[in-house]
């Protein structure tokens, strides 16, 4: 089992895309301040 295991690190490595360094995200248009939208339905059911 231990032959195998340098192996399984480098498949696991190379299907879960670690290939180079780090990219980090780019920025995203933010806009300040609060907004708030939707839909609210609050009702009973009930049967006898």
């Amino acid at each position: 089992m231990r032959p195998f295991l340098p192996l399984l690190v480098v498949a696991l490595l190379a299907a879960c895309g670690a290939d180079g360094p780090p990219v980090p995200p780019t920025k995203a248009d933010v806009q300040s301040g609060v907004q708030i939208s939707g839909q609210a339905r609050v009702g009973v059911v009930g049967s006898l």
